[in-house]
């Protein structure tokens, strides 16, 4: 099969639809697609610096209702082990992360029942008025949707109080697959396809920057990871002209380690590195509007780290100071600075560290 129009048509920034996806995906010999993406990410971001940066994720509680079959970190409200993340705690935790460089928290955690806006907002004023050069990305669109419903205003309500106490960023949170059968199966509680990208689309006309992520390797088809791309690509194509909409992609596999999808459904995660380096290139042929696609060193490790800058990668994510969910599943890949510039080297590239806007420092 000839697949160079294919190509020609990626590398001249033109769409390409589902069926022309799943072609690439199914039938392209690996390193050909190593090689477009490594072209189309000089496109996007010309020269040799590949990007990183210093940040701690914290979790605001464990206590989580939406009880995903993939997450081993969340707790039923009343268990023994849930918690509430107290003041004196993000004192310790803040202090350190300014201790090594860094000025932003990644605040995510469950969908706390006993936790409204007001929390949220109290939360970070207090954190802003107390650090006033601290950076939050926060929350997720899942958040999002239930404080909507918890609280029955809309989301750009939600959206527009949370950055008047002081939000800086939106992660991506909880997109796992954009796919309605692949979510009732494995996070039936947590935001519809729909809802997801209906809050990315009121922060992106908020002006808030955003990232996308997606979870794959578990129960979804080729198909579903590459519509996937394109709902995201679509969103992005309708953002406000000017406004930042999603900053970047970032792709992780199923981490499987004592979670009910394989403890329970005997589902493993099918992750393999070439599979993932597959994936890295494939989104940065389909997402032709979205200027940087981050690598997930966390879970895939330092080579397949480095093979992810030559196929259409810019980045390498932060070292995390701290992470508990993706980690309490079984991802162990944990680097210091000095230790993610030495990948970044290694790699041939030279790292720039920047901040969650993709700015270099």
């Amino acid at each position: 099969m000839d697949l160079r129009p294919l190509y020609k048509k990626a590398l001249r920034l033109i769409p390409l639809n589902l069926e022309e996806g799943v072609t690439l995906y199914k039938k392209a010999p690996l390193e050909e697609l190593m090689f477009v993406g490594n072209c189309l990410r000089q496109l996007h971001n010309p020269g040799k610096k590949a990007g990183w940066m210093i940040d701690r994720n914290v979790n605001l509680t464990n206590v989580c209702f939406s009880q995903c079959s993939f997450c081993n970190f969340c707790r039923k409200k009343g268990s023994p082990e849930a918690y509430v993340t107290s003041a004196e705690e993000y004192k310790t935790k803040i202090e350190e992360l300014f201790l090594l460089g860094g000025d932003q928290l990644l605040l995510q955690g469950g969908m706390n029942p006993d936790l409204g806006l007001e929390f949220y907002c109290d939360l970070f004023r207090n954190l802003r008025r107390s650090y006033p050069s601290l950076k939050l990305h926060a929350l997720g669109p899942p958040e999002i949707v239930y404080l909507a419903k918890k609280e029955k205003i809309s989301y750009s309500e939600v959206l527009s109080k949370l950055i008047d106490a002081g939000l800086d960023s939106l992660p991506g949170a909880g997109a796992e697959i954009l796919a309605d059968r692949v979510r009732k199966i494995i996070s039936p509680a947590k935001a519809t396809t729909s809802e997801w990208l209906g809050v990315m689309k009121e922060a992106h006309i908020l002006n808030l920057p955003t990232s996308a992520t997606m979870m794959y390797g578990h129960i979804e088809t080729t198909e579903e990871r590459i519509e996937h791309l394109i709902l995201l690509r679509d969103l992005q194509e309708s953002r406000p002209e000017n406004h930042y909409g999603f900053i970047t992609f970032i792709p992780w596999p199923f981490q499987d380690e004592g979670t009910v999808l394989l403890q329970k459904h005997g589902i493993k995660s099918s992750y393999s590195g070439p599979d993932y380096i597959r994936m890295i290139a494939i989104s940065r042929i389909i997402l032709n509007n979205i200027k940087n696609i981050q690598a997930s060193m966390l879970t895939v490790g330092k080579e397949n780290g480095m093979l992810s800058l030559h196929s259409g990668a810019n980045d390498l994510g932060s070292i995390m100071i701290e992470e508990n969910v993706v980690s309490a599943a079984g991802a162990g890949n944990r680097f210091n600075a000095e230790e993610m510039q030495s990948v970044i080297k290694e790699a041939g590239f030279i790292p720039g560290r920047r901040n969650q806007k993709y700015e270099f420092l």
